[in-house]
C-alpha cells in the first residue's frame, strides 16, 4: 500500500526519523512489525499559533518498497554543432539558457563582464575592507550573477512559466541539497552557491560550450531587423563577432545595456520597481517574536529543532504597497555598488542561517508618474530615479562605502541617532536621517510601514533594530519589451531579451525558467 498523508507533528517529531515513523504509525494504526518506509515530500512551519507545528506532506509504503526516483541530466556534445546561441551575462538565466540549448544540440557561447567564481572573492574583499569598487566585478556581475552571493533563495510564484521540479533537480544534480525539494522556502546558501555554479561552468565547458568572462558586450550592427553580429570588449581588445540568436541575461543592473539599447533606438520602457532601506535585528528577537518566546531560555529550547525565525510583512500605504524583500535570517548586509560613487545594500545568508543578525529589505512600491521629475530620460527616467537616490547615500555615507544608518526607533521619532548599535555591514555606518536620503515620499511611506510592522510583531520597533540606506536593486527599474509568444524583441528577430534584467523574472528560480524558455523560442 502507498499513501500520501498530511501531517502536522511538532519540531522534534520532524527532526527524528524514529519518531516521525511512529507518529506515521499511530495515524495509520499500524503495528510495529508491519514493515514502513516514507519520503518526504513537502515541509513547511506553522508558527501562526502559541503551539508551533511542522506542516509534513509525507508519501508512505506499508508492506512495499517505494519507487527510486532517478533524475538524470541528459545533455549533447556541441562541439561542432553548426546551432550557436550568444548569451550575455552568466547568472541563473544565461547559465540555464546555456544548459537548455545543450540539451537541444545547441552550442551556447555565454559571455560575461566578471570574473569566475573564485576570482570574483578578491573583489567583493576589496569591497568590504578597502570600500573599492570594481564596475566590472562586484557583488551583481560575475560568474552567477547577483544569485551566486546571495542567499540563495529558490522560492517563486511563477512556477506556471516553466518546469519548476526540473530546475530545482538540476541545482540538486550539480551539488545542492536535496532539501530544495521539500522545504516550502528552500534556500541553497550563499556559503555553497559558488561551488555549485562551478559544477554548472563544468558542465558547460565538458559538453562543448564556451565562456567568455572579463568580456563585455559593447556593441552590435542590426542589418534588417535582425543582429548580424557583435562587438565584445576583453580587457582594452575589442573584436566583431557575427552571431545567429543572442540572448540578453544581464541582469537588474547592467545599465550600460540598458544605454547601449536606448543609443539604437530599440525600445525601451520604464518600469515601476521598488526601493527603500534595509532593517537589521538581533536574530534572537526575531526568534523570539515569531517563535513566541518568553525568554531567552525559551528561545535556546525552540532553536533545538527549529531553523532561524524569518519574516514576511506587508501594508497598504495610501495605495502603496510597503513590505518585506528577500528576507535573511542569520544573515549579512552586504555593500552591492555596480561603481564607486554610489551606496547599494542587500543582504544574504550561509546554508545554516547562522550568524547573529536577521536583516530584511523594507520597501516601497514606486509607479510610473514617481518618475515625473525625470520624464527626460525616456524610458531610462526610473533608472536616472534610482541612481540619483544612491549617490545621495554616497554622498550622505562620506564619499564612501560606509552606509547611511539610523536606528529604527529614531526614525520613527524622526531624531538623528547619537550611536548606533552593532551591524554586520562591514564597511561601516554613518549615522544619518534617512529621510535625506530617500525624501518625503518613501520616508513617509516607511514611517507607516514600521508602524504597521511594529502592531503586527510586537517587539519589532526595537532600540536594537537598525536600517541602512539604500536597498534599491530589487528589480531592473527598466524593461525590454519582447514579442508575447516568439519572445523576441518587436524590433530585431533574433535579440531575445531575457530574465530579471529584461523585466521578465524576479530571483533565482524565475530567471532559471526563464532562460529555459527563451532557448525554448529560438527557430533555426
Amino acid at each position: 500500500m502507498q499513501k500520501t498523508l498530511q501531517l502536522q507533528v511538532s519540531p522534534r517529531t520532524a527532526s527524528s526519523a524514529e519518531l516521525l515513523i511512529e507518529a506515521i504509525r499511530t495515524h495509520l494504526s499500524l503495528k510495529k512489525i508491519s514493515p514502513l518506509q516514507y519520503k518526504i515530500l513537502k515541509r513547511s512551519i506553522d508558527a501562526r499559533g502559541r503551539t508551533i507545528r511542522i506542516n509534513l506532506s509525507v508519501l508512505v509504503a506499508v508492506d512495499e518498497e517505494l519507487p527510486i526516483e532517478k533524475f538524470e541530466l541528459s545533455y549533447k556534445d556541441v562541439s561542432s554543432s553548426k546551432k550557436t546561441c550568444h548569451i550575455i551575462g552568466a547568472g541563473p538565466g544565461g547559465l540555464f539558457a546555456a544548459l537548455r540549448c545543450l540539451e537541444l544540440g545547441i552550442k551556447p557561447i555565454v559571455i560575461e563582464r566578471g570574473k569566475d567564481v573564485r576570482a570574483r572573492r578578491r573583489d567583493l574583499a576589496a569591497i568590504h575592507k578597502e570600500q573599492r569598487v570594481n564596475p566590472e566585478s562586484n557583488y551583481c556581475f560575475g560568474e552567477g550573477g547577483a544569485g551566486t552571493y546571495s542567499d540563495g533563495k529558490l522560492y517563486t510564484r511563477s512556477n506556471k512559466r516553466g518546469d519548476l521540479e526540473k530546475i530545482l533537480k538540476t541545482l540538486v544534480a550539480h551539488g545542492a541539497s536535496p532539501d530544495i525539494m521539500v522545504d516550502a522556502h528552500p534556500h541553497i546558501g550563499t556559503n555553497k552557491l559558488p561551488q555549485l555554479i562551478q559544477r554548472i561552468r563544468e558542465t558547460i565547458l565538458q559538453h562543448g560550450g564556451e565562456i567568455l568572462f572579463n568580456t563585455k558586450l559593447i556593441d552590435f550592427d542590426i542589418r534588417d531587423k535582425i543582429i548580424v553580429s557583435i562587438v565584445i570588449e576583453h580587457e582594452t581588445a575589442a573584436k566583431e563577432v557575427p552571431v545567429t540568436h543572442l540572448i540578453l541575461a544581464t541582469g537588474h543592473s547592467a545599465r550600460d545595456i540598458y544605454e547601449l539599447l536606448n543609443t539604437k533606438h530599440l525600445l525601451l520602457e520604464a518600469k515601476p520597481f521598488a526601493l527603500g532601506v534595509r532593517v537589521e535585528h538581533p536574530q534572537e528577537l526575531i526568534d523570539h517574536i515569531q517563535y513566541h518566546c518568553r525568554t531567552s531560555k525559551e528561545v535556546h529550547s525552540a532553536r533545538e529543532y527549529l531553523p532561524p525565525a524569518s519574516y514576511n510583512l506587508v501594508q497598504q500605504i495610501q495605495g502603496r504597497g510597503v513590505y518585506s524583500f528577500c528576507m535573511c535570517p542569520g544573515g549579512i548586509i552586504a555593500p552591492c555598488a555596480t561603481a564607486q560613487e554610489e551606496v547599494v545594500v542587500n543582504g544574504w545568508s550561509p546554508s545554516k542561517r547562522n550568524n547573529p543578525f536577521a536583516n530584511s529589505g523594507i520597501v516601497v512600491g514606486l509607479e510610473l508618474k514617481d518618475f515625473e521629475p525625470y520624464k527626460e530620460h525616456g524610458a531610462l527616467a526610473a533608472l536616472e530615479f534610482q541612481k540619483t537616490l544612491e549617490k545621495q547615500a554616497w554622498i550622505l555615507g562620506g564619499h564612501t562605502q560606509a552606509a547611511p544608518a539610523q536606528r529604527l526607533t529614531d526614525f520613527i521619532t524622526g531624531k538623528l541617532s547619537s550611536s548606533l548599535p552593532a551591524c554586520s555591514y562591514q564597511p561601516g555606518l554613518r549615522s544619518i536621517d534617512i529621510r535625506q536620503v530617500l525624501g518625503p515620499m518613501i520616508s513617509e511611506a516607511l514611517h507607516a510601514g514600521f508602524q504597521s510592522f511594529g502592531r503586527k510583531m510586537p517587539g519589532y520597533l526595537s532600540q536594537e533594530a537598525v536600517i541602512v540606506g539604500v536597498e534599491s536593486r530589487t528589480s531592473a527599474p527598466v524593461r525590454i519589451p519582447r514579442n508575447k509568444a516568439l519572445l523576441h524583441h518587436p524590433q530585431v528577430k533574433n535579440l531575445i531579451p531575457c530574465g530579471e534584467g529584461a523585466g521578465y523574472a524576479g530571483g533565482i528560480m524565475s530567471a532559471a525558467m526563464d532562460g529555459e524558455r527563451c532557448v525554448n523560442s529560438m527557430k533555426y
